[in-house]
């Protein structure tokens, strides 16, 4: 069989659930890693990347078994899925790649604002505190402030700033290179979908 007919995009369809699913459990084994040893306090942020890693999973494997079957319901909700993930994450990635300094600071100060026990996992790994500001009467988790907090320790985001940039950078890169193999599978997808399985009786469209 020609590279571009059934079995090809079959085998194609396949493979890049197969990938989604490895993202997928990278995803949730990195999150509980993380959780395990103790590296992030933060509940809601262990359960938003294993949330993300779980709802991957799940189309990966709509995808997958609507690849393996042929099956024309699973590959139909298989393509709206993918080509809503598609549309949110290319807008998250360009926001991501075209955020100046200014929205940059914004946006972590409103991030630090959130939750206190974020700020204090930010602090004891960053060695830091507090946002602009060092409050020496207040209460900090990071090292620095048992000694001499006045004098050791850098607010939080002067240090987050200097690699805010660069983050911001790699993840809407890194988010764009997926959103584009999410497009490539919604093709795949409706292509696949339409294509007769030349094993089946000639007149059976599944």
């Amino acid at each position: 069989m020609v590279c571009g007919g059934f079995i090809c995009t079959k085998n194609a369809l396949c493979a890049l659930n197969i990938l989604y699913v490895l993202v997928s459990l990278l995803l949730v084994g990195v999150a509980a890693w993380g959780k395990w040893f103790d590296l992030v306090s933060s509940i809601r942020v262990v359960a938003g990347v294993i949330g993300v890693g779980i709802f991957l999973f799940l189309v990966a494997l709509v995808g997958l078994c609507g690849a393996l079957k042929h099956h024309q319901v699973l590959l139909f909700f298989y393509i709206i899925i993918l080509f809503i993930v598609f549309v949110v994450q290319f807008s998250v990635s360009c926001a991501c790649l075209a955020l100046n300094k200014e929205q940059q600071n914004h946006l972590l100060e409103v991030g630090w604002n959130k939750s206190e026990v974020t700020q204090m996992d930010i602090e004891k790994t960053l060695n830091c505190c507090g946002f602009n500001s060092v409050h020496i009467n207040g209460t900090c988790a990071a090292a620095c402030f048992h000694k001499t907090p006045s004098q050791t320790c850098d607010t939080c985001s002067n240090i987050i700033q200097q690699y805010a940039g660069d983050v911001l950078q790699f993840v809407g890169g890194i988010g764009l290179f997926f959103s584009f193999t999410e497009i490539f599978g919604v093709w795949l997808a409706y292509r696949y979908r339409n294509i007769k399985d030349p094993r089946s009786n000639p007149g059976a469209f599944l």
